[in-house]
């Protein structure tokens, strides 16, 4: 595992363990599940992963964003690796406007760079790593997995866990939540253990594949519904105007002061209904997205997550906003 110290890397690594494999995190700190086995390697170096070259291995499973980091793995790492899989995002894709977006969608041109000194470039140097990979590995012996918006318990960009931490935390005594006016939005969530799981059997698979890791697009107003029950919300979720809510300097998707999961731009309006169809075909099981936020509710409420962190509004934003709604 080139990675395993961080959120998904971690629940891949214990899923991994869970299941019976050997498992060998490759980070920069020694920290890692119980049951595996550390390297501590810096990426930035060209000889990183020297060490691992003495060796045979079944799988790798990688979940950088430096395509140099990548690029290099591929070269030490594909006469003495059966199987590479490699994580990349549905940031790849060259244009995410339309719903059910599928495998075969064009996807960004490759970031010549190995370094991405800019998140303008994100989708370009995932599109590199992932074409490192096939070129290395070939067709047969890779496998690119293109996740939406994973989340669950442990999400520390806020963007799961906002909607049912305001929905029990109201910021106004009448227990008023504003919401983005944009019922029929399409959003869509993974739970981090489904991917997680999904992403061992994969490595366990003998085949390659290119495959959307996304959860089932639902409504944001169902989104919404299903989170105010998890949080016994009673109070009324008013509607903003989605020009007003811009004007006013919310921000969509993430990120401070914004919205979570809403989307007005209409460049990014299908990253919520992106297809699963071929994942689900190949065995991708996805949990109820009450159960899903459920859990991150608890999850939040354990560990004194704020309700704005690196996304939503924070009490004061939001009952400013409500006070000046028009009409």
């Amino acid at each position: 595992m080139l990675g395993g110290t961080g959120w998904l890397g971690e629940a891949v690594v214990r899923t991994a363990i869970e299941r019976g494999h050997d498992v060998t995190c490759v980070a920069r700190r020694s920290s890692a599940p119980d049951g595996a086995a550390v390297l501590v390697a810096d990426r930035d170096l060209d000889d990183a992963l020297r060490p691992l070259t003495d060796s045979r291995w079944d799988v790798v499973v990688d979940v950088a964003t430096q395509p140099g980091h990548v690029r290099r793995a591929v070269r030490d790492l594909e006469r003495i690796a059966d199987r590479y899989v490699y994580v990349s995002s549905c940031s790849a894709y060259s244009s995410l406007s339309v719903p059910g977006i599928d495998e075969g969608a064009p996807v960004h041109p490759p970031l010549v760079e190995d370094v991405m000194t800019t998140w303008e470039d994100y989708g370009s140097a995932k599109s590199a790593c992932e074409r490192a990979v096939q070129e290395g590995f070939g067709d047969g012996r890779s496998v690119i997995v293109r996740p939406g918006l994973i989340g669950g318990p442990g999400d520390a960009s806020g963007r799961t866990s906002y909607w049912p931490l305001r929905l029990a935390r109201p910021s106004t005594p009448a227990g008023e939540v504003l919401v983005p006016d944009a019922p029929e939005l399409p959003t869509s969530i993974i739970d981090v253990r489904d991917l997680a799981a999904w992403i061992v059997r994969l490595a366990e698979r003998s085949s390659g594949g290119v495959f959307n890791a996304v959860g089932d697009p639902v409504p944001l107003s169902v989104h919404l519904a299903t989170a105010a029950e998890i949080a016994g919300h009673r109070g009324a979720l008013t509607p903003a105007d989605e020009h007003w809510l811009i004007s006013q300097g919310v921000s969509q998707w993430a990120g401070p002061q914004s919205l979570p999961l809403w989307v007005a731009d209409d460049t990014v309006l299908g990253i919520g209904a992106l297809s699963n169809a071929l994942a689900r075909a190949h065995g991708l099981a996805l949990r109820p997205l009450a159960e899903t936020l459920r859990d991150t509710l608890e999850w939040a409420q354990r560990e004194g997550v704020p309700t704005a962190t690196r996304a939503g509004l924070s009490d004061e934003d939001e009952r400013r906003l409500l006070a000046a709604l028009p009409g």
